[in-house]
């Protein structure tokens, strides 16, 4: 485990080396989703397959989650784009770098991209969406019902869930209530700046999209292929916003194929 000061705020971070220890045929920076989220899900999904392929490995728990630093405010998508940012700099990760960005995450990775498009290579988006007027109505409903009917009732809510759904996720939903509760990440977020068509058009490197089939945010896939100039997508049937812990081999393998096709020495 390491501890690094990104501008300000102190992130949790592990990297996974190439297999066997040679020079790396680049870097991919893996970035998670909200509240009950951290690096854990990609720790111990896809990232040993890459470290495998020969890639450097980065992954970091955002503001508030994981081992990361929990400051009380800054909470908005630009905090975390900030934070990616000085992160890959105090790292001294200069060249393009491989994003991928589950849920939230690859909102945020989006918004790396459109801020600073020299320093992606590609970037792919696991059941995620760029940030548009829609996207923030969309999580302030969902963050507002975490707020009244897990962080205000939380005694309640977290005797259905491990009734319902076990205790790990019962676990997993008392940090994200705390996280709701002692910070202002529910009203920072549904208020961020959002993309303007322009932004999103401007995203030039190859982006793939990643979703389950049963999950809504395919319907968006039309909408991405219009927006976007290199957009291509992947639907995998029988699976909804988890994807990336139900199906690590099949999105790893995508994700592979992807860094492949724009680096041919990746294994």
């Amino acid at each position: 485990m390491a501890m690094v000061d990104a501008g300000g705020i102190r992130l949790h971070v592990q990297r996974m080396a190439p297999a066997g220890g040679g020079t790396p045929h680049g870097t991919v920076v893996l970035v998670h989703g909200l509240l009950t989220d951290s690096l854990a899900s990609y720790y111990f999904t896809v990232a040993p397959a890459f470290a495998a392929a020969g890639l450097d490995v980065l992954m970091y728990d955002l503001r508030g989650h994981g081992r990361s630093e929990r400051p009380a405010r800054g909470y908005t998508l630009d905090h975390n784009i900030d934070d990616l940012t000085a992160l890959l700099d105090r790292l001294g990760v200069t060249g393009p770098v491989h994003l991928v960005g589950n849920s939230y995450g690859g909102t945020i990775a989006f918004g790396y991209a459109a801020r600073d498009p020299e320093r992606v290579a590609t970037l792919t988006l696991v059941e995620s969406e760029p940030a548009t007027p829609a996207w923030a109505s969309k999580l302030g409903g969902i963050l507002h019902r975490v707020v009244t009917q897990l962080a205000h009732n939380e005694r309640d809510a977290i005797a259905w869930i491990t009734a319902n759904r076990g205790h790990n996720t019962a676990r997993l939903a008392k940090g994200a209530a705390r996280l709701a509760r002692e910070t202002s990440l529910g009203r920072d977020i549904p208020a961020s700046r959002v993309h303007t068509e322009a932004e999103i058009g401007a995203v030039r490197c190859p982006v793939l999209g990643v979703y389950g089939g049963d999950s809504d945010l395919a319907d968006l896939i039309p909408l991405h292929e219009a927006r976007l100039p290199d957009f291509r997508s992947v639907v995998l049937p029988g699976h909804e916003h988890s994807v990336l812990v139900e199906a690590p081999g099949a999105v790893g393998g995508h994700i592979l194929d992807l860094i492949r096709a724009g680096a041919g020495a990746v294994r």
